[in-house]
């Protein structure tokens, strides 16, 4: 009986199929899989702040989640700028590159493209990238086998709680099982995403840890600026009694003025002053207070969009906003690479193995924006290198310009060339004698009863008269031997200059470096030869025919 292959992931841990179809990492209720959290946030200060890092270094990162979490609900600008980068990634378009152009590769890849026009899909992602502010996130897959064949049924996000690392170099990741033991993770279960801020431990290289001490002193800048408002931004009141005032008459008053709004209030005798000192620097000291707020805003968009202008109304400063904004591209693709890697490793690969065993090469997913083109421009280039000659794959045209392949029932608009032209290099001679002929023979195909040969000896005498086919014969011998001088020598370092070089670009430069000083004239007057007889040939050809 035929067995299935034993696979191992890239830990060289065992597959175990029957795991594959469960949820290993779900919420429990009582458990050490709680969804319930504690709010660290909640009177933070400097020193507990430090000791919630310093317990997340050592391998405890509960509380550093858990702050983590409470960061992204409390401070609007922080969501904000995390949710920008996030959202930039799990929207962008995603293509797949089969790893063969033969049936087999091209299917696999067309599984692939299809699983990815899922709905879900965006949320899923997004989800992933929770990575960002964390450093690192965990995905369970739903594997599903129903149908015959396995494929992922959707992507569950889990709580990084719910997880730790290997305690000896903090990296390799474990799980907790249901009563909070330690174990390494389950063989093709897991998306297991690292988008590192700086390099290190996963759980020193998240975002979060410079956003808590932005956030933890823009607390402390906010309560202290609503302190100075409601002092200074609201004007004292102040009640007056007469000499015959009774305590009720007291008390009535005080309830007056204190109900008119907030807890700056008194009451005095008509007979008494209070002087109240104006402070001269009020409008001043409110503005420090929203300085500081702003500035801490501003290194929070440094460190997560490495830049201020498309966040903070800033102006002014060091570059323009399209500078700006090319240093968040920067990032965007930075985050697009490491995602689809992510995504190869953890998830396409795993699926591929476990329909069709280990493979030499695997369809790879990418993530990123459609390059923009210049669409006339790349038309007219791949017009020229085919009519060239220049042999190129039919897959990358369609993928350069964002079409895909028509299938075989699919209607065509259009009708392609029945006459493409020749490939040169599928026919490229080996000797000048040949390279003219064909030459001069592709004229007649195209020239042929152009025009009279009369007028063509009348404009561009012949010395030897022609009157048939074989005189032509002579011509084109007489040609190549003329041309032998001036094109003889160069042909075979031609040929060597066009199997090295890489583009028509450099094999330009490789002439105009190999041949400073060629006599252009000499083979104008060459060329204008072969067009004559070019010309006298077509002519020939339509009178035999016509004779015939």
């Amino acid at each position: 009986m035929d067995r299935k292959p034993v696979l191992m992931d890239q830990y060289g841990r065992p597959v175990k199929r029957a795991v594959l179809t469960q949820e290993v990492s779900a919420a429990t209720i009582g458990g050490v899989r709680s969804p319930l959290t504690t709010y660290p946030g909640d009177g933070l200060n400097p020193v507990r702040l430090a000791n919630i890092l310093r317990a997340a270094d050592q391998g405890d990162p509960i509380q550093y989640l858990e702050l983590a979490e409470t960061i992204e609900e409390r401070d609007p600008h922080y969501l904000g700028v995390v949710g920008t980068r996030k959202r930039a990634i799990s929207q962008l378009d995603i293509t797949v590159e089969a790893a063969s152009e033969d049936p087999d590769g091209v299917m696999r890849a067309d599984m692939v493209r299809d699983w990815l026009r899922r709905d879900e899909l965006t949320d899923e992602f997004f989800d992933i990238l929770d990575a960002v502010g964390k450093g690192y996130s965990f995905t369970e897959i739903i594997w599903d086998s129903s149908s015959g064949e396995w494929q992922p049924q959707r992507l569950e996000w889990r709580d990084p709680r719910w997880f730790r690392f290997d305690r000896v170099s903090l990296t390799q990741p474990m799980q907790l099982d249901a009563y909070g033991q330690e174990r390494p993770l389950d063989a093709f279960k897991f998306i297991h995403a690292r988008l590192k801020a700086k390099s290190g431990i996963p759980l020193r290289s998240g975002l979060a840890r410079v956003g808590a001490w932005g956030w933890m002193f823009k607390a402390f800048t906010q309560r202290d600026w609503a302190i100075f408002t409601q002092t200074f931004g609201q004007p004292l009141r102040v009640g007056k009694w007469g000499a015959g005032a009774s305590e009720a008459d007291k008390d009535t008053l005080f309830n007056a003025v204190a109900n008119i709004a907030g807890d700056c209030a008194a009451i005095i005798p008509e007979s008494m002053t209070i002087d109240f000192v104006e402070t001269k620097n009020v409008g001043s000291s409110a503005t420090l207070y929203k300085d500081r707020a702003d500035w801490l805003d501003q290194q929070i968009s440094k460190a997560v969009l490495g830049q201020t202008a498309t966040t903070d109304a800033v102006t002014g400063g060091l570059g323009s906003g399209k500078e700006h904004r090319q240093v968040q591209e920067d990032i965007e693709r930075a985050d697009a690479k490491a995602l689809s890697a992510i995504l190869n490793r953890d998830l396409i690969i795993p699926w591929m193995q476990l329909n069709f065993g280990p493979l030499k090469a695997y369809p790879r997913l990418r993530i990123g924006r459609p390059e923009q083109i210049d669409a006339v421009r790349e038309a007219e280039v791949f017009d020229k290198l085919y009519k060239a000659g220049l042999p190129m794959k039919r897959t990358q045209v369609y993928d350069k310009f964002g079409y895909e392949e028509p299938g075989a029932g699919d209607a065509i608009l259009g009708q392609p060339s029945q006459n493409p032209p020749p490939a040169l290099n599928a026919t490229a001679p080996n000797d000048p004698v040949s390279f003219f002929k064909r030459f001069l023979g592709e004229f007649k195909r195209v020239e042929a009863l152009s025009r009279p040969i009369a007028a063509v000896q009348a404009q561009t005498p012949l010395k030897t008269p022609l009157s048939g086919s074989d005189d032509l014969d002579v011509l084109i011998d007489r040609l190549t031997d003329d041309a032998s001088p001036a094109v003889r020598g160069m042909l075979e370092q031609i040929e060597a200059m066009l199997s090295a070089a890489n583009s028509f670009d450099e094999f330009r430069e490789m002439l105009h470096a190999g041949f400073p000083d060629l006599d252009a004239q000499e083979v104008e007057d060459l060329i204008a030869d072969a067009q004559t007889a070019a010309y006298a040939g077509g002519y020939l050809a339509a009178e035999e025919a016509n004779d015939a």
